[in-house]
């Protein structure tokens, strides 16, 4: 009798249930699920899953084959909270979670409700792993130094000035002539007195980061072949000291490069180059703005003073001989040498993909080689100069294997964080990094994977070079969130919200290029062509996404402005100073502001709402901030029907708009959206998007700035 009582109180309550919600499960690993969530090694961290109220008999967290029953611990209006705490050693753990509800069982990873799990999507948690707090959701701006502002004309590169690549180098007097083809040795003048100008700008904008692109001494204007790591070159820092003549007749060679010799190996240069480096931090830093070096550490360039192939340090007081004039150089093992009997007669030497001007650095030749570039490596980032972190180029090719790259990446974050323990490592990096962002090498990298490709992909249907165009990816909202989802299971939280968001940078097409749909490069479609036929509104979408998407979204220096290009060296075109977009720069700034006023878009959880072809919809919250984007990238418009109450927005309320955007411009005028049974119905403009907020009233209105106008009439 008793058993037949049980049995029908079960029936009674599996009666009552409510029906099993799938939408209302949610966890993650960000501070708002994991506590605490960059927890030390042989420490306690709680873990907490999400279920509507009252809706479920169990939840597992389940780690290393061991289910780990959760308890419920509070309950709001519409969730019941589970959790779990667990013991840590010292070694990474990764995890999903079990769901019963009645005959009902599901799993939950990072795709989210799922029939099944799959490691790779599993959670994961690094013990000791942190990454610096002021990086996580940082608004960064990419500056390409030669391409920004000539501040002070007195140190350009000069026509003439020195041989470089079988020509020489040449002063453009047209600040706003396109890139030529061969570019390598083109320089604008712009330079670090340039960016002092315009720190104003930069901090209007709302930039929080600064990332240079290489400043250290190099014959190029993109400096990705140094010469001299110790110094920054005078032709962007300081020439104080200017001499030598400038040849009617040159020779092919730079034996007679006078001037230049000069002017990048004379100490009073140099010292006075680094000194303004020390100045532009010092004033980034009063403003509150990080600034992050570009480390180019695989390679280094042939006119450097190392290898000195142009015999430009030959026979010059405090330089040794180099690798490439004699065999006895104390530098000799820092390359890798084909046919030493060819000295003293030009010697052959690895060079990065076959490119003699880049010779490949021999680290497992050279111990005195990596004591150098791990002495490097924390003089910038310690006093005097205080650099705030590094971006490493091409950072997975350093050494011949890839167990040494992992060895020196260990050493080169031990050596750094030990000099300035808030300094952020990214590196540039395709494919998978996970095995690098395991706590002791890289903090993150540049989110090319989880990113710019699948934004690219779904809002242009373009590959990021503009070198193909995909009509199947274009609108494709199931391939952009499995995109996103398979390759940002490759990051731990710590790398997620610090990666840097790109939707264009030095090596890639302008985005709003891509817009266009046009195929092709300068050679084929020649440079004009990049600004034809290009849809601002679907640039606004993209950004919106940038903004608002896990990550510090990166800004690449003159996409605000409306700078449009191919790929490289076109997309290295100057700012255009005074042939701005204004209306442009003012929905930067605005929507930077939305981005830094709002903490769910820095540090928040992330959970997809509704996906259609052409239309996205997702969420980003925290305990007292819930804020809903909505993407219509249709040429067509809209209105959607769509459920919000998973974000915790009351099912009764009010959402405030943030933002609209389409063709006509942009919108931040106050409009009110009603919450009804946790659904609200929005009507979309073609090609637009939309930021809707929820606030707690426990948390305080951000204050609006003055003077705030909209500009829903420009494009």
């Amino acid at each position: 009798m008793e058993f037949n009582r049980f049995f029908s109180d079960q029936k009674y309550m599996n009666e009552m249930r409510p029906v099993f919600s799938k939408r209302a499960l949610y966890s993650d690993t960000t501070e708002n699920y994991v506590t605490p969530p960059e927890p030390a090694p042989y420490s306690r961290v709680k873990i907490a899953f999400r279920t509507k109220r009252s809706n479920v008999d169990r939840v597992f967290l389940v780690c290393k084959g061991q289910k780990n029953l959760m308890f419920k611990a509070s309950s709001d209006a519409q969730f019941d909270y589970y959790e779990v705490k667990l013991q840590l050693d010292n070694e990474k753990i990764s995890w999903y979670f079990e769901i019963q509800a009645g005959a009902i069982t599901c799993y939950y990873d990072f795709r989210g409700v799922v029939k099944r799990p799959d490691e790779h999507y599993n959670f994961v948690l690094i013990p000791g792993f942190d990454t610096p707090d002021w990086a996580k959701g940082a608004v960064m701006y990419q500056i390409y130094v030669d391409r920004f502002c000539n501040g002070d004309p007195t140190n350009d590169v000069l026509t003439n000035e020195y041989h470089y690549i079988g020509a020489k180098s040449q002063h453009v007097e047209d600040w706003y002539r396109y890139p030529s083809s061969m570019d390598v040795r083109d320089f604008y003048g712009g330079d670090l007195q340039g960016v002092l100008d315009k720190m104003d700008y930069l901090e209007q904008l709302g930039v929080e980061v600064i990332y240079f692109n290489p400043l250290f001494v190099s014959p190029s204007n993109h400096k990705y072949d140094s010469q001299d790591y110790d110094h920054v070159d005078p032709h962007c820092g300081k020439i104080v000291k200017d001499g030598g003549r400038l040849l009617e007749d040159w020779e092919t060679d730079n034996t007679h490069a006078d001037r230049y010799i000069l002017r990048t190996t004379d100490s009073e240069n140099l010292e006075a180059s680094d000194r303004l480096l020390i100045q532009v931090i010092e004033e980034a830093h009063k403003r509150g703005i990080r600034v992050i070096l570009d480390g180019v550490f695989n390679h280094c360039g042939s006119f450097n003073k190392w290898l000195d192939r142009e015999r430009i340090y030959e026979n010059k007081p405090g330089y040794e001989k180099g690798a490439y004039i004699s065999e006895d150089s104390p530098y000799h093992d820092y390359f890798s040498f084909h046919d030493n009997n060819r000295f003293p007669y030009n010697p052959t030497y690895d060079g990065w993909w076959g490119h003699d001007t880049l010779p490949k650095l021999n680290y497992e030749g050279s111990r005195q080689l990596e004591d150098y570039i791990l002495q490097v490596a924390r003089k910038w980032v310690s006093a005097p100069f205080h650099a705030d972190g590094w971006r490493l180029d091409v950072a997975a090719d350093l050494g011949h294997s890839p167990e040494y790259n992992h060895r020196f990446w260990a050493k080169f974050r031990d050596t750094v964080k030990e000099a300035n323990p808030h300094a952020l490592i990214v590196a540039e990096h395709y494919g998978d990094p996970s095995s690098w962002l395991q706590g002791d090498q890289w903090d993150t990298v540049m989110n090319y994977d989880a990113f710019m490709e699948p934004v690219s992909w779904f809002l242009t249907g373009m590959e990021k070079h503009s070198d193909d165009y995909r009509q199947d990816l274009l609108g494709n909202a199931d391939s952009f969130v499995g995109a996103m989802a398979y390759h940002g299971a490759n990051m731990a939280m710590p790398s997620w919200l610090t990666a840097m968001n790109e939707l264009s940078n030095h090596d890639h097409s302008r985005f709003l290029t891509r817009t266009n749909n046009r195929v092709g490069r300068t050679n084929s479609l020649g440079a004009e062509a990049a600004n034809h036929d290009v849809k601002k509104a679907v640039l606004l979408e993209a950004v919106v996404m940038q903004m608002t998407w896990p990550g510090a979204p990166t800004v690449y220096y003159g996409d605000e402005a409306g700078v449009c290009g191919f790929t490289d060296p076109d997309n290295r075109r100057t700012y255009p100073w005074g042939r701005e977009d204004k209306e442009l720069i003012n929905f930067h700034r605005e929507i930077i502001r939305i981005h830094r006023q709002n903490k769910e878009f820095k540090t928040g959880s992330l959970k997809c709402l509704t996906l259609d072809y052409n239309f996205l919809a997702y969420g980003r919250f925290t305990k007292n901030n819930h804020s809903v984007v909505l993407i219509n990238n249709n040429e067509n418009e809209i209105t959607k029907e769509l459920s919000v109450w998973e974000l915790g927005i009351p099912r009764d309320c009010t959402l405030q708009r943030l933002i609209l955007t389409g063709e006509r411009g942009y919108d931040i005028n106050p409009m009110e959206i009603e919450v009804s049974a946790g659904r609200i119905t929005v009507t979309m403009p073609k090609t637009s998007s939309m930021i809707l907020q929820y606030r707690t009233e426990e948390e305080e209105k951000p204050v609006k700035p003055k003077n705030r106008r909209s500009f829903w009439e420009f494009g």
